[in-house]
């Protein structure tokens, strides 16, 4: 694969000078033009191809050094140790430009043709790990700077920009870490000019307001959500929560509310991206308790609206699915009972420590997950009964079913989260590609010849269409505040301290499930994960190596990597050719089983995860699993699960083991569990999981976690 045309971060400084034309005229995303740029489709009229690139964590590096140390506190800055060309993989150590450069190269000659938009989510700045070398905030903005004007120019041909580009903060993209205060502020006015080639100009002073705003990325069908995520997330000391109307998560909900209210209207679909994700376990949390209530009841109002949710920032490859019988008005709205959360907040920057106990905390949530396959044959059945025996004498018995377990038969009880691994090589550095439903659409005319066409024809006139959305948002404000008090009852007249929440109205009666639950149009069928095994492509390390083991030197706060005491091979590196590769896929993975990527297809899967072996014959993988067969990796699982998937091959006619109208016998074997696992629960889990075995699905999904790098007896250790 050549790499002729390269994009240097250190000159794009110098090449910009040659190709930026001016200021925009439009309300369209500005455009960049780029002479040396060519594109097979640059002069035709692009296509839709139902893909999209997740591209998130790149933590680009200026002070890396190759064949460096990555021990804590010189973080491959300096000393000698084993430093590679494009990385320091499995450990803590940020990016070298080389990675940065030759990533978005890789992506422009493999990916740029291919896909319809780009979701860019977030930390394109290195870490704080250097005492000799400490962050500034103007070293910050100049990177940010750099990375978003390669970012341009690798989506560009040499008329302008053609693929849209929707960026979002992350954590480290400020000074300090962490906090961001309410806008306007100098920051987002900052942020403005370094993204004013993306965030469509009508909307830049909602965004210097607030760090919020939304591109079109299919005119008049799909738009992807860039939420600022700081304002949500716990660790910003510069903001309270999302209860009180004078913070900026408050805020930001409610502009959330009345643009997805305004798709709905347009009869429009919306993504949403973030950088810290709304990660919420029995027992840890990334948000304020407050934020993450009023997201999934959001959620839940406009799931007909919303297609799904993509977020970075914990480089670990995994989904979440929330749960909304999880709210509790009592966060939401102001001045009505308690808010102590009882979760502690996960370390802000995610550790392989931290990492392995969230997973296993999360599979014990994901194990009291309801089976959706036996839910389905319930309200199958329910369904069938009701046609012949009337809706209101059986009504009552589908409610108690699976029904009530899973939300109605596109499991509407629950919301899904994707979140990607990072090109940062904590692990290997990866990318990913999203496959979705364009069917009827395949005509549509694409971002780049709507945005074309407008600034031939002198652009938009949708200030005023703006402007008039604004009004209604104030008069349905007002609408909705009566609403409210000429629904009240005494109970609310108790617990009337402090205003109320304006929530979203739900989908219209006999509105059928969105895209999210059913597949149709814009629906996720599917990602390929792409990875960069650094370790061969460094050529540095010798694997089979006498001079130590290839395990860990890691701590909760820092990891030195796999091949922290190995010495590099070549005096001056000679690395292979750089090339992403496909790790796994989703439409052929013969373990995950994903038909697609809705609510109930993620939900059988998280439910398979968190069962025991034992769990798992009782109809839960069908009998393909025990054929699947890949490698040392998938033998060894076999070698040891043979007798379990003898059993699989036979499923019980009892499939959830519980009776599934019997709801208060579900309770108080909740109870039970949770008195049992009290106290004890995380030693059990480090001392060889006694409490629940190893499964292949467990296994498979932990192996793709962490990248594919780490081997079935590390990922039995955990």
């Amino acid at each position: 694969m050549t790499m002729k045309k390269v994009i240097w971060l250190w000159g794009i400084s110098s090449l910009l000078a040659t190709f930026v034309i001016g200021a925009p005229t439009t309300g369209a995303q500005y455009v960049l033009q780029q002479a040396s740029h060519d594109s097979s489709q640059s002069t035709s009229q692009r296509k839709l191809h139902g893909r999209f690139l997740h591209i998130t964590d790149l933590h680009p590096d200026e002070y890396y050094k190759v064949h460096t140390s990555t021990e804590e506190n010189i973080a491959c800055h300096r000393g000698h140790g084993p430093a590679g060309y494009y990385g320091a993989e499995t450990s803590d150590c940020d990016s070298p430009l080389e990675l940065v450069n030759a990533t978005l190269n890789w992506v422009a000659a493999n990916l740029k043709d291919e896909i319809d938009f780009v979701v860019w989510t977030g930390d394109s700045a290195r870490h704080d790990s250097d005492e000799e070398i400490p962050r500034h905030n103007k070293d910050i903005l100049a990177m940010n700077q750099r990375i978003a004007d390669a970012f341009a120019a690798t989506f560009s041909d040499d008329k302008g920009l053609v693929v849209p580009v929707v960026p979002t903060f992350g954590n480290n993209d400020i000074y300090p870490h962490n906090i961001l205060l309410p806008g306007p502020n100098d920051i987002l006015k900052t942020y403005t000019d370094v993204w004013q080639n993306f965030i469509p100009e009508e909307q830049r002073h909602s965004f210097e307001y607030g760090g919020w705003f939304y591109v079109e990325v299919i005119p008049h069908k799909l738009a992807v959500f860039s939420l600022n995520t700081l304002y949500f997330f716990d660790r910003n000391a510069g903001v309270d929560d999302c209860m009180h109307p004078s913070e900026p998560g408050y805020k930001h909900f409610d502009w959330l509310r009345v643009q997805l209210q305004f798709m709905r209207e347009r009869g429009m679909k919306a993504i949403l991206i973030g950088h810290v994700p709304p990660a919420r376990t029995s027992g840890k949390q990334l948000w304020d308790e407050t934020c993450w209530q009023k997201y999934t009841l959001w959620l839940q109002q406009y799931r007909d609206v919303v297609v799904g949710s993509l977020y970075g920032h914990m480089n670990i490859d995994h989904f979440l699915l929330q749960d909304t019988k999880d709210i509790d008005f009592s966060y939401i709205e102001s001045g009505s009972g308690q808010r102590a959360s009882i979760r502690e907040t996960i370390e802000d920057e995610i550790s392989i420590e931290s990492s392995k106990d969230y997973l296993i905390e999360l599979r014990d949530d994901w194990s009291k997950l309801p089976d959706p396959v036996q839910g389905r044959d319930l309200e199958e059945s329910e369904g069938k009964k009701k046609k012949h025996k009337g809706k209101k004498k059986k009504g009552k018995k589908g409610k108690k079913g699976g029904k009530s377990k899973l939300g109605g038969p596109f499991a509407e009880r629950y919301q899904l989260t994707f979140i990607s691994p990072s090109v940062v090589p904590n692990y290997f550095p990866s990318l990913r590609v999203f496959e979705y439903n364009i069917t009827g659409l395949e005509d549509t005319p694409t971002w780049v010849d709507t945005m074309r066409t407008l600034n031939a024809q002198g652009g938009p006139s949708s200030d005023s269409e703006w402007r008039e959305l604004e009004l209604r948002d104030e008069q349905n404000l007002e609408i909705e505040k009566k609403k409210k008090k000429k629904g009240k009852g005494k109970d609310d007249d108790e617990n009337s301290k402090g205003p109320k929440v304006p929530i979203p109205e739900p989908p219209a009666k006999g509105t059928p499930p969105g895209p999210a639950y059913f597949p149709q149009p814009l629906t996720l069928k599917g990602f390929t994960q792409y990875y960069a095994n650094l370790t061969y492509i460094n050529n540095d390390i010798t694997t089979d190596s006498d001079d130590g083991d290839d395990e860990d030197v890691s701590s909760w706060s820092w990891n030195a990597g796999k091949h922290w005491n190995k010495k590099p091979k070549h005096a001056k590196p000679k690395p292979r050719e750089f090339a992403y590769e496909v790790e796994y896929t989703t439409f052929d993975d013969k373990i995950y089983k994903l038909k697609d990527l809705t609510v109930r297809s993620m939900l059988r899967l998280a439910h398979r995860i968190g069962q025991t072996s034992s769990d798992d014959a009782k109809g839960l993988v069908s009998q393909q699993d025990s054929d699947y067969d890949d490698g040392e990796y998938e033998n060894q699982i076999d070698d040891d699960d043979d007798d379990d998937d003898a059993e699989e091959t036979e499923p019980s006619d009892d499939e959830d083991g519980e009776s599934e109208s019997d709801e208060e016998e579900d309770v108080e074997a909740e109870k039970k569990k949770k008195k049992k696992g009290k106290g004890g629960k995380k030693k059990k889990h480090r001392k060889g999981h006694k409490k629940r075995k190893d499964t292949k699905v467990w296994l498979h999904f932990l192996r793709h976690a962490f990248v594919s790098t780490r081997s079935t007896d590390e990922l039995r250790d955990l």
